[in-house]
């Protein structure tokens, strides 16, 4: 056969092959669901801005080369369940759990898709991994140090309110690391000569009646817990300064909405770190081998201007220590 013949016949023959049998069909983008604990978007703001830097950064852009899929359970445990069960139905290639609770609920619905825990007290307490060193099983990801902080955090509020004699305790049960919160802080709080309350707030209605509560019975001073508070926010910080309450947090950033300081990880930092693990697990990482780490860094915050709102002196040495002053 002539090699004009052959080349004809051979042209002829490919045409009638189906398109993926001439081609190598392009790869879908990888897909990757987070599971959030605020309501939406906007209250999540902070952390999904740097989340999604974070993934630009490594060179993923969403749309071009990654899909991701965020989902918003409202701090609502039943809403964790269902958006968890619908990620891993969905069959993405990762998902990224932003509290304790959120990777338990997608543990509970895939143990073959990984999960990339944000930020947690205790995963190894929880049975989300074996140990922080080897996890084993598709959990990897992040643990916070909160519970051992407390007693800082406490040392903190003391420098701007000397006479601190008894502390409200702000927080909603249902959160999982409320329990050993309250230990940990009943404990610092004994050392310190410190004497604590709780005050249970499970809506953004409680807020509010709960500062004047605390302002009323003559506490001096509120440590708010848990995401719950963080979500509510902007409510928190009105309500706590109102009230003339100094108040202090873990969390960076809800210090900006009136509260008095705060102390604890570096949360932005988590979500950097989260999404490389991510880009790890995608290049061929298995979760069970990423060790879960710890913080490398902390936080301290002084909220100056409500200091002042509320008479009170922040000591020189501590304005000098702290990473941010809010003027």
């Amino acid at each position: 056969m002539r090699r004009r013949e052959f080349m004809t016949l051979l042209g002829g023959t490919a045409a009638a092959w189906p398109l993926s049998s001439r081609a190598q069909r392009r790869k879908p983008n990888p897909r990757v669901g987070v599971l959030w604990h605020a309501a939406n978007a906007k209250q999540e703001e902070e952390y999904l801005v740097v989340l999604t830097k974070a993934f630009h950064e490594l060179g993923y852009v969403e749309g071009k080369n990654i899909e991701i899929d965020h989902r918003f359970p409202a701090e609502q445990p039943e809403r964790f369940r269902t958006l968890a069960q619908e990620l891993a139905e969905s069959k993405v290639d990762v998902i990224v759990a932003v509290t304790g609770l959120g990777a338990m609920e997608a543990k509970r619905a895939t143990n073959t898709i990984p999960i990339v825990l944000v930020a947690d007290p205790d995963p190894v307490g929880k049975g989300l991994v074996e140990s922080l060193a080897r996890p084993g099983g598709n959990v990897t990801g992040f643990s916070l140090m909160t519970v051992d902080l407390t007693s800082k955090r406490l040392e903190l509020l003391k420098e701007i309110v000397p006479k601190l004699a008894r502390l409200a305790l702000v927080l909603d049960p249902r959160e999982p690391s409320s329990k050993p919160t309250i230990i940990a802080n009943e404990k610092a709080g004994k050392a310190a000569g410190c004497s604590t309350q709780i005050f249970e707030v499970t809506t953004a209605a409680e807020i509010d009646p709960t500062f004047s509560a605390i302002a009323r019975e003559g506490f001096d001073g509120a440590l708010v817990i848990g995401a719950p508070m963080y979500n509510e926010r902007v409510q928190v910080g009105a309500s706590a300064t109102a009230h003339k309450v100094p108040t202090i947090t873990a969390n960076a950033e809800e210090v900006p909405y009136g509260l008095l300081l705060s102390y604890g990880p570096d949360f932005p930092d988590y979500f950097r770190r989260a999404v490389g693990y991510v880009d790890r697990i995608l290049k061929g990482a298995k979760p069970g081998d990423l060790p879960i780490e710890q913080p490398t860094r902390f936080k301290l915050v002084v909220n100056l201007k409500t200091a002042k709102a509320l008479g009170l002196t922040v000591p020189p040495s501590l304005l000098a220590t702290a990473d941010e002053v809010i003027e």
